[in-house]
Formats: C-alpha cells, sequence, structure tokens
C-alpha cells in the first residue's frame, strides 16, 4: 500500500491520469515480488544473478507473448519508478563513506570513470552509435553498471528500449567476468590487494564484484568492495555532470556552437538529481551515522524495489522484434570493446596504486 501511495502521488506530480494505472501497477507490483523470489532461490544467487535480471525477463516475456501488454500498459511508468528508485538510492551514499573507501580507491575510480567513459563514448561514435546510446553504454562500463545506466538515462530523458538492452549486456557479461577473472588473476600471480581492486573497478554489478571477490578471498573481497563503492558515491557527481554536458552537446537549430543559457540548462537539467543529492546531504549530515546506516539498508532494499518495477516495465514497453535490425548490433560491440579497454586499463591503474605505490 505504501508502494502505491507513492506511486499515485508521484503519477499526480507528473501530471499524468491514473486510468488504468491500478490495476496495471497491481499485477506488475506482484511479478516484481516473483522477481525478488526468483533471485533469492541460491543456485541463482550462487551466479551473481540480481533480481532486474529476472524483472526484465519478466517484462519482456509479458510484452511480446498474448494481449497481456495491452492490459498492464497503464501501470508500466518506468521514468516514475526510475526516479523514485534513484531519489531513495541518494539516501544510502553516504559522504562519510568516502574516508571509509579509502583514497587509492577513490583514485582508482575517479582515474577509471573519467578515462574509460570518455574512452567508451568516443568507440561508440566511431561505430556511428547514436549519443544516446554512447551515454547510457560509456556510463553503465565505467561507473557502477545498472545504477549508472538508469541515472544516465534519467538524466538525458534516454529511450527506455536502449536502456534495457544496455541493462541486459551489463548483467550477462557480469557473469563470465565474475568467473575467469579471479582465475586470470591468479594464473597471473596478483596479490590479493591488486584482485580485488580490478575486479571492483571492472564488474558492473555489486552482486558480481562480492561473488569474484569471494572467491578471491577475504583480503580480496574487501578491496572489491571499496573500489566498487568509491565507483557508487561518484553517480550522484556523475549524473549531474553528464546532465550540463547533453544540455550544452544536444543544441537545435543550426549546426554553430552557441552559448547556452543556465535557464535552458535548468530547464533541460533531469530534477530528480537534486532529489538525490538532497537525499545523500540530509542522510550524510543531519541523521545520526549509525542511524543513517542502518536505515540506508532498509532504504536499498526500497529503491532495488522500485527498479524492479521499472525493469518489469522496460520489459512490458520492448517488443523483441525492435531489437532484430542490424543497428541495434553496434551498441553491443562498442559495449564489448569499451569493457576489454576497462579490463587491461583498469587492471594497470590497480596495479600501480595498490601494489607499485601501496
Amino acid at each position: 500500500m505504501l508502494f502505491l501511495c507513492i506511486a499515485v502521488i508521484g503519477l499526480f506530480f507528473t501530471g499524468d491520469k491514473p486510468r488504468k494505472f491500478l490495476v496495471g501497477y497491481t499485477i506488475i507490483f506482484i511479478f516484481a515480488l516473483l522477481a525478488q523470489l526468483l533471485s533469492a532461490f541460491v543456485p541463482f544467487k550462487n551466479l551473481g544473478l540480481e533480481t532486474v535480471l529476472f524483472s526484465l525477463v519478466i517484462g519482456l516475456l509479458i510484452g511480446n507473448i498474448g494481449n497481456l501488454r495491452q492490459w498492464l500498459s497503464g501501470g508500466a511508468q518506468t521514468e516514475l519508478y526510475v526516479k523514485i528508485g534513484l531519489i531513495l538510492l541518494g539516501a544510502t551514499i553516504l559522504f562519510s563513506d568516502l574516508l571509509t573507501a579509502g583514497s587509492f580507491g577513490l583514485i582508482q575510480s575517479i582515474i577509471v570513470v573519467v578515462f574509460v567513459w570518455n574512452f567508451a563514448f568516443w568507440v561508440s561514435r566511431k561505430l556511428k552509435v547514436d549519443d544516446e546510446y554512447a551515454a547510457m553504454l560509456s556510463s553503465a562500463v565505467s561507473i557502477c553498471g545498472v545504477s549508472a545506466a538508469i541515472a544516465t538515462s534519467g538524466a538525458i530523458n534516454g529511450d527506455k528500449k536502449k536502456l534495457s538492452v544496455i541493462i541486459s549486456l551489463v548483467l550477462i557479461v557480469a557473469i563470465p567476468m565474475m568467473i575467469f577473472m579471479p582465475v586470470l588473476a591468479r594464473w597471473m600471480g596478483l596479490s590479493d590487494e591488486v584482485t580485488g581492486a580490478w575486479l571492483g573497478g571492472t564488474i558492473d554489478t555489486t552482486g558480481a564484484v562480492v561473488a569474484a571477490g569471494t572467491i578471491v578471498g577475504e583480503v580480496g573481497l574487501k578491496y572489491a568492495t571499496i573500489v566498487k563503492f568509491s565507483q557508487n558515491v561518484l553517480l550522484g557527481i556523475a549524473a549531474f555532470a553528464i546532465s550540463v554536458f547533453w544540455a550544452y552537446r544536444n543544441q537545435k537549430g543550426s549546426g554553430k556552437r552557441e552559448r547556452v543559457p543556465l535557464i535552458m540548462i535548468w530547464e533541460r537539467f533531469p530534477k530528480f538529481v537534486l532529489g538525490f543529492m538532497a537525499a545523500s546531504i540530509l542522510f550524510s549530515f543531519f541523521i545520526n551515522t549509525d542511524l543513517a546506516v542502518s536505515s540506508g539498508k532498509l532504504i536499498k532494499t526500497f529503491s532495488g524495489f522500485w527498479f524492479n518495477l521499472a525493469f518489469i516495465s522496460i520489459g512490458i514497453e520492448t517488443r523483441f522484434s525492435d531489437l532484430k535490425n542490424a543497428e541495434n548490433k553496434r551498441p553491443i560491440y562498442s559495449f564489448l570493446i569499451a569493457q576489454g579497454f576497462n579490463v587491461v586499463f583498469t587492471l594497470v591503474v590497480s596495479y600501480l596504486l595498490f601494489r607499485v605505490m601501496a
């Protein structure tokens, strides 16, 4: 009931009319619970398969089989669910945790995010991938996978079908990386510290990072978590930067590069980013640390459930026929090339920071 009330309030502020929303939302809510049950199944959990993957699969089945899609379209409010989930996510990212993450972990995250994001965007443009795909793809590879792709999509008002493709790539590619990277690290004779930093900086889902770190050992898991968390902390800053970048890059009219008025940046700027940052500031500086940490775990669960609703909605709105054309193969090639660069580049940075300079 709480989720329904929040959704209806959000729907009111967006100016949309409920109409078929209640029926569609109720059924989507039940499917989101089913996705959580599936992800909690031990064999799936051991593989690092996250709930959003099951949510997306369920949504795709609904959207492409039978006529159920028509009945649920009113409740498939992807953008609303994503924004609510991201604002709640801000409450789980505390500024004080920058110190906990460690200086080298934060330094590595900044270096990797900047270089890998720009390389991924450059490769995407070379492969003639459109800017929406390129921006979401670059963020997913360089920052923190699913959450970064969602935040970037919201910041640029990206196509939800494109987002679903990128999320699928992130989740699918993370599985072999989770299994083979610890083996490769052991074969190369890397220390547990370097291995953990490498895993945390390249694997794009938190569940897969934890699973891979566990394979390495306690030390490897610690460093993998530190680096991954450092990247998560950068999410709000990155979303803000991408919003401003997008406003300047996508000027309409002639091809001349004119100065963009601040009012235009404000109009295009996604207001949910302010909610994300406000939640982070509130829980970082105005709430007792112990209370913020303990409540953050519960809030993160709520945030994840809103993402589950969003991915079922994305699946419902996605048609398999739209994903079969040749043009959609280019983002896949771009993603794989960027991820390959990420693996090599992050290994070098991890080795220099956690082996040479440590």
